[in-house]
């Protein structure tokens, strides 16, 4: 896989934009498009595109984001089952066999507000200890966010599009902050289609669909 990570495709500023980063943006994006279309298999498209992040990770160092990849891996895993084998009472009114969209409670909504800042929190400052992050708090804070965007996703959350949202810009921020040019292009897709997502979505739960 050494091609992936080694070739490069064309230079965006001063970055080199390598073959591994289009083809897990081409992956992630198609991943989120199919669940913004309540489409069960966007995980088949997820375990394709964690194994190319595995692969990316790896070659770039990021030892740190590669732990995480199992995790995510996991989420994807359970989101699979839970979609495909929802309970009697949770089973879509418009495709049998099939979990409904529902939403969290305002508890459960403070609840995960609480665990994303301290977690983060905690992260961040690990990562400051560690040294090497140019701005730990703020990639502690996108990548708790992340975790948390898929757990909702995997149990079919609306709310889930609102934490994707919040990936989608603090991922802007973050890579304009390290000088990245091509990747804030990609999130800005993945953003509009967040906000696509959200109403789509919340049309399926009036349905209670």
């Amino acid at each position: 896989m050494d091609f992936l990570n080694n070739t490069v495709l064309f230079t965006l500023g001063n970055a080199n934009i390598m073959l591994i980063d289009i083809v897990t943006s081409v992956f992630g994006l198609a991943c989120v498009f199919m669940a913004g279309r309540n489409s069960k298999y966007n995980f088949w498209v997820g375990y394709v595109y964690t194994f190319f992040l595995f692969v990316m990770f790896m070659g770039k160092h990021l030892y740190a984001s590669l732990l995480l990849q199992p995790i995510s891996l996991a989420i994807n895993v359970l989101g699979h089952w839970r979609w495909t084998h929802p309970k009697s009472n949770e089973e879509s009114s418009q495709k049998a066999g099939e979990l409904k969209v529902s939403s969290l409670s305002w508890p459960q909504r403070g609840l995960c507000i609480a665990a994303v800042l301290v977690i983060a929190a905690l992260w961040g400052w690990g990562l400051s200890v560690v040294g090497g992050d140019p701005v730990p708090y703020l990639d502690s804070c996108v990548t708790v966010l992340i975790l948390m965007a898929q757990l909702l996703s995997a149990l079919k959350k609306w709310d889930c599009w609102i934490a994707w949202l919040l990936v989608n810009v603090t991922q802007m921020i973050l890579h304009i902050s390290v000088g990245n040019i091509f990747m804030p292009i990609v999130c800005g897709l993945y953003l509009v289609n967040g906000i696509v997502s959200l109403f789509s979505w919340n049309n399926l739960l009036k349905k209670n669909a």
